[in-house]
């Protein structure tokens, strides 16, 4: 994700590899999210809520560097990716509880979409991946295909394809990595308030 940014906002996408590399850091941040939030008794212990609160204030503290620095489209729309993972963790929390609060998942959806970065398609593989990992089916496959495909389609690349491997590879090992629970959520904003400050001081080159 750093090399990625690097490569965006100091380079100018400068060096395919790194964009190539950078493709894989959404979906795998995806794939992670979806899979703690299916995990048994997560609703119960409201992971969703406060998966989507932490997300949401790490996008709300990003958000002047991400727009200084350019943004994909030279403003503050869409929003920046941390919004988008707060989407999935609202949108799968609502489906999670079933009956009048999963009606509103719809909306939330569809609205949220038009606001984040990687739009539907990377709301969709959150939920379709959330979906699989519950409760594997064919059917959430097929969405979990069809999100990777529209991903690629908007990356004009297929490098996202191969997060599918590397977080096949990386869950049949149990690596026991210390939890650093905050360290994500401060990474984010602080990394992107480094990029921006470098850049102005004439540092970045």
């Amino acid at each position: 994700m750093t090399a990625d940014h690097l490569n965006a906002f100091w380079w100018g996408y400068r060096f395919p590899a790194l964009f190539a590399a950078g493709r894989l850091a959404l979906p795998l941040f995806v794939l992670v999210l979806a899979y703690n939030l299916a995990r048994p008794g997560a609703l119960a212990r409201g992971a969703h809520g406060r998966a989507a609160a932490r997300m949401a204030a790490a996008g709300l503290l990003a958000t002047p560097f991400f727009v200084a620095l350019g943004g994909p489209f030279q403003g503050a729309w869409p929003l920046d990716a941390m919004f988008l993972l707060a989407l999935i963790a609202g949108v799968t929390g609502l489906l999670a509880g079933g009956g009048p609060r999963a009606l509103a998942a719809g909306p939330l959806f569809a609205a949220g979409g038009a606001l984040v970065e990687y739009f539907w398609v990377g709301a969709l593989l959150g939920v379709a991946a959330w979906s699989y990992c519950g409760r594997p089916s064919r059917r959430a496959l097929a969405l979990l295909g069809a999100a990777l495909a529209g991903l690629c389609w908007l990356n004009g690349n297929p490098w996202a394809l191969a997060a599918l491997p590397l977080a096949g590879l990386a869950a049949r090992f149990d690596l026991a990595l210390p939890r650093l629970r905050w360290a994500f959520y401060a990474y984010y904003p602080a990394h992107l308030a480094a990029l921006w400050l470098l850049r102005e001081s004439g540092l970045a080159g």
